[in-house]
């Protein structure tokens, strides 16, 4: 009998796996999340091997007696599934996978920043509380009251020319390193917060009492000892921060704060899109519906992660 009981047994791992496997939404998401991923790393090959050049004009596409406006519905043909943008005659298809390298570039590394300077702060404020504890948390709560918005467009210039002169190389690589650092440094804080917090509740547990009477240090303690015991809050964050971090950075680059051209973006298709709404509308609707399906993923997967690792979930 106890050994019938015992192989019944699973660990949280193997539960949480079996409440995310039932849940139907939360495969078709990691389904189109890993699909996205591999789209954009092969992006290049994809192009390559379909014959479309991101860059190429495609002038045969294009009507010259409307000024340039894609012949039939917005130039879609079965060599331009999507469309060709008007004016240029580019490939939409094409420059959206390749925007999509650019998007996930920023956003995963961006999220990866994010998350070790919020854990590692976090940790440190629970850990020690007093007036560490204070010091960090009066620092979280100034990041928090500044707006995020309205600092990143007024700082772009400044910033990026700033990079340049410290050695990154002028363009893109300054200003997509600089989108990098500002979303990393206002979005850390709201991490930080929920991880002091599970820190201060771990920090009481026997095992740590333990290991503090064996003779650990407080940073072993942190890191051997209380740090494994946070993947659940940081696994269900990261999935969420990503998604916020793909709809920010084409945010920006519909404003202007982005990538420069021709290197393609999904906020900049949309932007360029706005003024041929009314004449082409598959122009805005193709990046849009893109755009909005990637998030939509993203985010449902981080709902499904976030169910399957809750420990009050049913079993």
């Amino acid at each position: 009998m106890g050994l019938k009981m015992s192989a019944t047994i699973s660990s949280p791992r193997q539960l949480a796996w079996a409440r995310f496997r039932r849940d139907s939404l939360g495969r078709v998401s990691l389904g189109v999340t890993v699909a996205v991923f591999l789209l954009a790393l092969t992006a290049p090959l994809i192009n390559s091997l379909v014959g479309v050049d991101p860059y190429f004009f495609y002038k045969d596409s294009l009507d010259p007696d409307t000024a340039g406006l894609p012949v039939g519905i917005g130039g879609i043909s079965a060599e331009h599934p999507f469309g060709v943008e008007p004016g240029t005659g580019r490939d939409i298809l094409a420059r959206l996978l390749l925007g999509m390298r650019v998007s996930l570039f920023i956003s995963t590394s961006a999220t990866l920043i994010t998350m070790t300077i919020g854990v590692v702060l976090g940790l440190i404020a629970g850990y020690f509380r007093g007036r560490v504890d204070k010091v960090i948390s009066t620092f979280i709560d100034l990041m928090l009251a500044f707006p995020i918005l309205l600092l990143i467009l007024a700082l772009s210039n400044a910033m990026t020319q700033r990079l340049v002169s410290l050695g990154v190389p002028q363009g893109n690589p300054a200003r997509i390193l600089y989108i990098i650092l500002v979303l990393s440094l206002f979005g850390w804080p709201i991490i930080a917060r929920v991880i002091r917090g599970q820190v201060m509740s771990l920090r009481e547990k026997e095992f740590v009492e333990a290991s503090i009477a064996m003779g650990a240090g407080p940073f072993r303690i942190m890191f051997t000892q209380i740090l494994p015991n946070l993947w659940a809050p940081i696994i269900i964050y990261a999935s969420l921060t990503l998604p916020s971090y793909i709809a920010t950075e084409a945010t920006l680059a519909f404003l202007g704060v982005g990538v420069l051209p021709p290197t393609p973006t999904w906020g900049a298709m949309l932007a360029d899109s706005v003024s041929y709404f009314r004449v082409v509308p598959s122009y805005m609707l193709f990046p849009g519906l893109t755009l909005f399906a990637v998030v939509l993923s993203f985010n449902l997967l981080g709902d499904a992660i976030r169910d399957a690792l809750d420990p009050k979930g049913s079993r």
